[in-house]
């Protein structure tokens, strides 16, 4: 039998993921994402490759989405109101409920930001929701008679899962996104010894081994409590669900141990509704958050206060947590604009950017960006990027691929000139192969039949006693 693997997004980069992949005759596709640093054709994936006629469908099997970032879902409402599939679309609970969010979010951005209309409407995304069918951890879910699916907790944000497909003797784990480490309030990603014939994993930080989280997290305090004491205002650009909870709890506590009056905000809004999705779903959170949630609700900000369009010219210190988090639109690019040129600024990019955004250009150093075709601004404040992104680095990538123990690995989710050093150290620490392949570039791999053998425990036991 033969598994082929096609990456339409998300080969050698990152952004848009969606992977196409045929196993044991069923057609699967595996995420569907947006790319955040396009506006034209190229955000999204490459869907004539499946069909020039539209005949999805009849193509495809099932789709699947392993959790609510854009760049992983973005794409779905174009690809089932717009394009015309119907069939099912997989995802766990909390992705089902907190994905039309994001993709409102994202729909309001793009259409108040000269950016022409946007791909689909609010009642696209109503629609394309009504055929997620929800899915929860640790269960196998039949999609048909020969197509089967299991989820398992891959950490990264709120309701990601990496997903186990089999059809017969073939099997595929697919990672989407994952965090290897436990942090302030979701657990570390965990799968079983399943020994898939592939795995397909994301690559983010192919070639990093991040510095100890607790190192992290006080350079990050650090940083803004100096730039505040001095009089200055600091962006945080995040995302709605996720690192910007952690951040949040933590600047919470450390204004509460520092007895900080420095005032701090988040995005209006954003706040409220990421507290009920943390209540609905609070067995996906780590055992702390669910041991302490009865007493103490650590959503439940005393400092943090909904932001307002008319604070952005106000004079003094502050502290602001705004969307979206690679400064590709929204209230993050809106306040980048306003505060940038002031030196006594500071700006901190706690997550990647995807190449293009306005947030990749602030970390390359550029010193003139272009919000949009008629505004470029000087960039003046301070820039500090410091990882709380939630991927695995190169040490946890390795440790999961040991965990479950594959026959093959394939690497997507990444970025090229990155990409041959991991392979690189799997194939040679691991002794597993490993693919790279580009977008629109496929790649077949033969799998050996399993062949089931009985032995007899009695006879094993005769010829240990005899070897004895």
């Amino acid at each position: 039998m033969t598994i082929r693997v096609v990456p339409l997004g998300a080969g050698q980069d990152v952004g848009r993921s969606c992977i196409l992949l045929s196993l044991g005759g069923k057609n699967i596709m595996l995420d569907c994402g947006m790319h955040m640093g396009y506006q034209d054709a190229r955000r999204f994936p490459d869907f004539d490759y499946i069909s020039r006629t539209g005949q999805f469908t009849d193509i495809i099997d099932c789709v699947i989405i392993s959790h609510f970032h854009l760049d992983h879902c973005g794409a779905l409402p174009y690809f089932t109101e717009v394009c015309g599939y119907d069939g099912p679309i997989y995802a766990t609970y909390p992705t089902k409920a907190i994905m039309p969010v994001l993709l409102e979010d994202m729909r309001k951005v793009m259409t108040g930001h000269r950016a022409g209309p946007a791909p689909f409407t609010s009642a696209d995304i109503a629609a394309c929701m009504d055929k997620v069918i929800p899915i929860d951890l640790m269960q196998t879910h039949p999609v048909d008679d020969e197509l089967a699916i299991r989820v398992y907790y891959a950490g990264h944000v709120l309701g990601a899962g990496m997903f186990h497909l089999q059809v017969g003797h073939e099997s595929v784990v697919y990672t989407g996104d994952y965090n290897m480490t436990p942090d302030r309030h979701l657990g570390a990603a965990w799968i079983d010894q399943c020994r898939p014939d592939l795995l397909i994993t994301e690559s983010t930080y192919a070639t990093m081994i991040r510095s100890s989280k607790r190192a992290r997290e006080r350079d990050f305090l650090q940083k803004i409590h100096e730039c505040v004491a001095q009089g200055g205002k600091v962006l945080v650009p995040v995302f709605a669900l996720g690192r910007a909870q952690e951040l949040c709890i933590l600047v919470e506590d450390y204004w509460a141990r520092m007895d900080m009056d420095c005032p701090v905000f988040f995005s209006a809004g954003l706040t409220e509704r990421a507290n009920a999705y943390y209540k609905l779903f609070i067995g996906w959170t780590n055992e702390k958050i669910k041991t302490s949630f009865v007493d103490h609700n650590v959503f439940d900000f005393r400092y943090i206060k909904p932001w307002d369009a008319s604070l952005v010219s106000h004079a003094g210190p502050m502290l602001l947590f705004a969307t979206p988090g690679m400064l590709h639109g929204g209230i993050s690019l809106e306040v980048f604009a306003q505060w940038c040129g002031d030196p006594k600024n500071m700006i901190i990019l706690p997550g990647y950017c995807a190449v293009g955004t306005a947030g990749a250009k602030v970390l390359s150093g550029a010193r003139e960006i272009q919000i949009d075709p008629r505004q470029t601004v000087t960039v003046n404040m301070a820039v500090a990027n410091l990882s709380f992104s939630a991927h695995a680095d190169a040490k946890g990538i390795l440790q999961l691929i040991t965990m479950c123990r594959p026959r093959h690995v394939m690497l997507v989710h990444g970025e090229r000139t990155k990409m041959p050093v991991l392979k690189e150290r799997i194939e040679r620490e691991l002794g597993i192969p490993c693919h790279t392949p580009a977008n629109g570039t496929a790649v077949h791999l033969d799998t050996a039949p399993r062949v089931p053998v009985r032995i007899d425990r009695g006879a094993v036991a005769v010829v240990v006693a005899e070897r004895g």
